[in-house]
């Protein structure tokens, strides 16, 4: 039973309760709790607890493999969101990045017109057709999902 738990010993720190049931049957309860008092996880189910009741016979033929399967989906989970957090993370850092990269772009961009020259204008335009035969021209909006042929 414990060399079943000492993977996920390297983790958490495991509570195990036995408690009688009932005349023949006993209840363990295998509870995962941050292996430091103020680590806090973000995730309950880093701390959900495997809870077994059976006879004391049942409890020695089945408790070792329950337990493998408890640890196996418990350490797998916490290598799945180690890797997602490590990927936001990253992600956010090149948000960033490319953020400030823009920011610090247009700031150079900017400060290198002097006053006295005419700024282009920004303004978003439409183009529009004036001769309705004219090839290439469209008079619908930019954001319609079909285009207008007039063919």
């Amino acid at each position: 039973m414990f060399q079943e738990l000492m993977p996920l010993l390297t983790h958490r720190v495991l509570a195990v309760t036995l408690s009688r049931v009932s005349d023949e049957q006993i209840c363990v309860n295998v509870i995962p709790k941050p292996l430091k008092p103020d680590q806090h996880d973000n995730n309950a189910a880093l701390t959900t607890p495997l809870s077994v009741t059976g006879t004391p016979k049942e409890l020695d033929e089945q408790l070792p493999r329950q337990l493998v399967e408890f640890v196996e989906a418990h350490l797998g989970l916490s290598s799945t969101l180690k890797i997602a957090k490590e990927q936001m993370d990253a992600a956010a850092k090149a948000a960033r990045e490319t953020a400030k990269r823009s920011t610090t772009s247009k700031s150079h961009a900017g400060s290198s017109k002097s006053a006295d020259e005419p700024q282009p204008n920004t303004e978003p335009t439409q183009a529009t057709a004036t001769d309705p035969g004219s090839v290439g021209a469209s008079t619908g909006s930019l954001f319609d999902l079909d285009p207008k042929n007039d063919k």
